[in-house]
């Protein structure tokens, strides 16, 4: 089965205006949040996926931000600790966080989907959200700067037929991860002196990719597209160990030329990849063949990133 996907989008920013009320006499303000976080990445941030909740911002904005997405989900868990901008962006590149003006795609996924509200006018660098009155930052980019869902969809194709025997993708595409890596890391460093320079005063925090594929990818069912379909086991050791660990390995050495924290999620979601039973990351559809994913967290793998993410918040802030 050959079948063309696309990298899922993400969501929404309120447009509404609200008026300001009269303060009454005596009355006492509310408290305004100690500290000033915004939060910046691509779709494993954004959530972006039914799985990963549902849509919140009216009117959309094509980013596909979701309720269960890690930085909403630490928003409600630290509550007045702090203020959240989130103006992630489902298939945000590092270039659109840093300097770019995205236009997004929402589910815009024709022959599957079909969005009422494509196309979506861009929205503005997610860099421009940091001032120097923000406290930290939280960034969560790079798949879609090395091209990981293009690969994906290319080894995709190329397994289709295989019957899971060999390496069809990573000897059409290995060469070219090296100099994908390269642009990250240049790319990467970039975008955190951008962040310095608009916020001097605030805490970079950097998260990584979560475990998307096992140790042992016999787990893994060819043809089973609520995993990774046509893609190969020998495939998909190579996307594990030649892409998405250098992949992260890249963003966590550009995070510590900076002086920045760095989240690595794999080891806590280890056991938690799209082939596991108590997957944290859907497959290719969540449920096939109406529910496309491909290969995004659903609200477990964000709750996961939520709870590594805020302690880092908390230490990078010096918040006990």
């Amino acid at each position: 089965m050959r079948t063309r996907l696309a990298v899922l989008g993400s969501t929404a920013a309120l447009a509404a205006a609200a008026l300001v009320p009269v303060q009454l006499a005596g009355a006492t303000p509310a408290a305004a949040a100690a500290y000033d976080w915004v939060a910046l990445g691509d779709s494993y941030t954004a959530g972006v996926i039914p799985a990963a909740g549902e849509t919140f911002e009216v009117p959309r904005d094509g980013c596909e931000r979701t309720d269960l997405s890690y930085p909403q989900v630490i928003d409600r868990d630290l509550g007045s600790l702090i203020d959240l901008t989130n103006v992630s962006c489902g298939a945000a590149t590092i270039e659109d966080v840093t300097f770019n003006a995205q236009e997004p795609i929402g589910r815009h996924l024709p022959p599957f989907s079909e969005d009422p509200d494509y196309p979506f006018p861009p929205v503005p660098p997610q860099s421009e959200a940091v001032n120097p009155g923000t406290d930290v930052v939280t960034v969560g980019v790079g798949g879609n700067t090395l091209g990981f869902a293009e690969i994906l969809f290319t080894c995709l194709q190329l397994g289709d037929g295989s019957g899971g025997v060999g390496t069809p993708c990573r000897d059409d595409l290995a060469d070219n991860i090296p100099a994908g890596l390269t642009k990250v890391g240049k790319d990467y460093d970039d975008m955190l002196a951008t962040l310095h320079e608009r916020a001097p005063h605030a805490k970079i925090v950097n998260v990584g990719y979560p475990t998307v594929i096992p140790e042992d990818t016999s787990k893994c069912r060819y043809n089973d597209w609520e995993q990774f379909a046509s893609i190969t086991p020998g495939d998909l050791d190579w996307l594990r160990d030649d892409v998405l660990q250098p992949l992260n390995a890249t963003i966590e050495k550009a995070a510590g030329e900076h002086g920045d924290a760095f989240v690595d999620l794999a080891p806590s979601s280890r056991s938690h990849s799209v082939c596991d039973a108590g997957k944290w990351v859907e497959g290719v559809f969540t449920t096939f063949p109406t529910d496309v994913a491909f290969v995004h967290p659903n609200a477990k793998g964000h709750k996961n990133a939520a709870d590594q993410v805020s302690v880092a918040i908390l230490n990078a802030l010096g918040v006990n």
